[in-house]
């Protein structure tokens, strides 16, 4: 058998990873400023994180949740005191795309509507919901365009207003910041209109911090930035540190019932070990103040770089935006310097990434390598 083969790739086999650097077979070392799209949060094969895993595993591993399961009412408590989020309820599923599918299923359960609104540029998931709220054309299928979805500019409230006003509508669906579509964002003030008109016509609220959560925009999640209240918040890429989980938060003003959703995998006893090792790290290692501190230094250093157009972003999720396409500065970077980064829907865009331990000075090195590769 053959892997079916839907993914480009780099010529690089990563076999060992620590920190903020990886290795290859060739025992090439590389700074990763790109954590595998955003999913490396406290850095490679921390310590801290192996352990707990390990020492998890030497006791059960998985079983289904027909059982109780301790830790995922740890978990719970921890990530409603860390992130300021304890006004929630938790559901926790596999992935980011399974976070956005039940949020986007609860929302039409509690509401007893269909139609959703999605933003232009926007990306939550690649499977039938998620996916239909994304706003790519190429990956979707027909089975997903039967969705009922409108995408509208970002940041124009008065076209969200005008939709709303249909009430036909579920949920607003909207990325704390975009990810794959190149960095944009809301304004506070498109953000608390929005949060404003949903409460008006009973429409939820989702925030989608698959990507922008778990401290890595420099508050443990974006939406903090414009101090709104979302009825839903979905996560997932940092919040295990490579460990496949997700999770929906739920305010706790809507009622769950049995049956409503449900995983298999979500949850389990592995999942909930490492997530709870993730935030015990963020915490211990003071990781968001470290998120603010880099990503201050990152501003300053990088206008020392030429050809820059403007940086998009915040904390450790950053765009850096040329005049031209990146795809041969991307090349340069991994395969001259030895740097792994990421691209996005706006092909002029690098993506920075990194783990959330990353340093001043491996920052420096970061800047050096750009420079020369720019000359």
């Amino acid at each position: 058998m053959k892997l079916f083969d839907v993914y480009p790739l780099y010529d690089v086999t990563p076999i060992s990873a620590l920190g903020t650097y990886v290795w290859d077979d060739k025992n090439t070392k590389y700074l990763d400023l790109y954590g595998g799209h955003g999913v490396i949060s406290v850095g490679h094969t921390h310590p801290d994180y192996v352990s707990a895993i390990t020492n998890q595993l030497t006791k059960i591993g998985f079983y289904s949740n027909s059982i109780q399961n301790p830790l995922q009412k740890e978990l719970a408590e921890k990530l409603g005191r860390i992130s300021g989020c304890d006004n929630y309820n938790l559901f926790l599923c596999n992935s980011g795309a399974e976070a956005n599918e039940n949020a986007l299923k609860l929302a039409s359960f509690i509401t007893g509507k269909e139609r959703v609104i999605s933003f232009k540029n926007s990306f939550h998931g690649r499977t039938s919901a998620a996916v239909a709220v994304t706003d790519n054309q190429n990956i979707n299928a027909p089975i997903n365009l039967q969705q009922k979805v409108t995408f509208l500019a970002l940041n124009d409230i008065e076209l969200v207003i005008h939709e709303l006003g249909k009430n036909d509508v579920a949920a607003v669906i909207i990325e704390g910041i975009q990810g794959v579509g190149g960095l944009d964002e809301g304004t506070t003030k498109f953000f608390k209109e929005v949060e404003k008109v949903c409460r008006k016509k009973g429409t939820l609220l989702i925030l989608d911090e698959i990507q922008s959560g778990y401290g890595r925009s420099g508050q443990f999640f974006a939406f903090q930035y414009h101090n709104i209240q979302p009825d839903i918040i979905t996560t997932a890429k940092g919040m295990a540190n490579g460990f496949p989980i997700g999770a929906v938060l739920i305010l706790d003003e809507y009622k769950a019932k049995y049956g409503m959703l449900g995983t298999t995998f979500g949850g389990n006893h592995l999942a909930c070990a490492a997530a709870i090792s993730v935030l015990d790290i963020i915490e211990k290692e003071n990781l968001i103040e470290n998120v603010n501190e880099v990503y201050k230094y990152f501003l300053k250093e990088i206008k020392k770089v030429p050809k820059i157009k403007q940086i998009k972003g915040k904390g450790l999720m950053l765009g850096v935006e040329f005049d031209f396409e990146v795809g041969e500065l991307r090349k340069k970077l991994i395969f001259d310097k030895h740097i792994f980064t990421g691209g996005a829907n706006n092909k002029n865009l690098l993506r920075i990434l990194p783990p959330l331990t990353i340093s001043k000075e491996q920052i420096d090195v970061f800047i050096k390598a750009l420079k020369e590769t720019l000359v």
